[in-house]
């Protein structure tokens, strides 16, 4: 990671939700405390193993929670975006990390080590509470993908990440877009498959009117017929 220069200012941790409503002095002293990195394209940022408790708060660009098999085989967990923070994990229990962290592009992050963000947790309660619904809101969305991989078909479970990738961009008249559209090596890794039998359902949604391709865009056209599909695999609310 290449250091930025040494002007650290609270202005950009306002913007990550995690520490909004902390006071200006509180902010101030985090700014001074992090690491300020910017990190180019494709580059790991920590490593699945190692002994690293920073937490991290990424203030520009994106980057891809993932991991990979004894077999080489990518398993994707997530993508996280500008405001949203990682590694928190390893900085609350003091164990290895859990996953990969690799940038998909040039990204700013600023890192806090272990001792000054449980420092925080005891000091600011509000900021506690959220890292606990953070954990509670991932325990439960790996509850369901273990439940999702146990029980579903690929065609199935790619129907689910779709609809989950759909609320998360937002669902407005029926209708998501998803900007840049997914990569289908990137679906198949989130799924557990093989981009083969990615770029073939998806061929299936476009030609049904469930998908469609805007440019560089992927368009969830039915939204309400997605969500028909995964509740009746499932067995109930999708």
């Amino acid at each position: 990671m290449t250091e930025l220069p040494p002007h650290r200012s609270s202005l950009a941790l306002r913007r990550v939700p995690l520490l909004q409503g902390l006071s200006e002095p509180r902010l101030d002293q985090l700014a001074q405390a992090c690491g300020w990195h910017s990190v180019a394209a494709d580059q790991p940022l920590f490593v699945r193993s190692q002994d690293r408790g920073e937490v991290y708060f990424l203030l520009s660009g994106q980057v891809r929670i993932t991991t990979y098999s004894a077999n080489g085989r990518q398993v994707t967990f997530r993508d996280f975006g500008e405001g949203e923070h990682f590694g928190d994990i390893a900085a609350i229990d003091g164990g290895p990390r859990s996953a990969d962290v690799v940038t998909l592009s040039p990204c700013v992050v600023a890192s806090l080590e272990r001792a000054a963000f449980l420092a925080l947790l005891r000091e600011e309660p509000l900021v506690a509470e959220r890292v606990l619904r953070d954990l509670a809101s991932l325990v439960r969305q790996l509850s369901e993908r273990v439940i999702d991989l146990s029980t579903l078909g690929v065609q199935n479970r790619l129907h689910a990440e779709l609809l989950r990738m759909a609320r998360a961009a937002g669902i407005s008249g029926n209708r998501a877009r998803l900007e840049p559209a997914p990569r289908h090596a990137a679906l198949a890794g989130q799924i557990s498959t093989n981009r083969e039998q990615v770029t073939r359902e998806l061929n299936v949604l476009v030609r049904d009117g469930v998908l469609a391709k805007d440019g560089k865009a992927l368009v969830v056209a039915d939204a309400e017929r997605l969500a028909r599909m995964v509740a009746e695999v499932r067995g109930g609310a999708a």
